[in-house]
């Protein structure tokens, strides 16, 4: 006996899609605009600032700062408008070994002992996306003062916090602290998680 299977199937198969179709389908996550954020937040403790120097051949410096403080202004209408101050303590860097720590906190670099704080003022804003901005700043590090520029992209917005990505290289020869080059590379990479609460 033949059996004519063919619309069967296609028919138990209709019905096991029906309920899927009937169900809402999640909707993605939406990466809140900048312009949402209006108003002016304290940078948190939770905050993550990290730096790195490349090695020729490999290996390098990884370190982070534990502690920091400032704030953020954002003007919802006109983004250019927002700005950003914000200062770290060289004395609280970390690394993967005391010695390294040490020598960070030295006269050879940071010299946290005679300048024992590390600034940045914005002075200029410019929105590259709804979630994204270029910050340009004077950063100042053992008495000298240059222009320097992050990137900036929003990534979280609810509950009277924001959460921001901030990236930037900096050279370390312009503020006196280029020793061990060219073995360790002259730019230091900056790759910060900031955390911030609305006052």
């Amino acid at each position: 006996m033949r059996y004519r299977t063919g619309p069967m199937v296609a028919l138990a198969a209709l019905l096991c899609i029906i309920p899927a179709l009937l169900c809402p389908v999640p909707a993605l996550a939406r990466t809140p605009a900048l312009s949402e954020a209006a108003g002016t937040y304290d940078i948190s403790g939770a905050s993550q600032i990290r730096f790195s120097v490349d090695q020729i051949g490999g290996g390098g410096i990884r370190g982070r700062f534990a502690k920091f403080s400032g704030a953020v202004r954002i003007d919802g209408r006109k983004i250019g408008a927002s700005t950003v101050s914000f200062t770290i303590y060289p004395q609280s860097v970390s690394a993967a070994e005391e010695r390294i720590e040490n020598f960070l906190r030295s006269s050879a670099v940071f010299d946290a002992a005679a300048y024992p704080t590390v600034t940045f003022r914005s002075t200029a804003v410019r929105q590259t996306g709804a979630d994204a901005v270029i910050v340009d700043g004077m950063l100042t590090a053992r008495g000298i003062t240059h222009r320097e520029q992050f990137a900036v992209r929003l990534q979280k917005l609810g509950g009277g916090t924001i959460a921001f990505n901030v990236t930037g290289n900096v050279y370390r020869s312009r503020y006196r602290m280029d020793v061990g080059t060219p073995i360790y590379l002259n730019v230091v990479k900056f790759d910060m998680d900031i955390r911030a609460v609305r006052r």
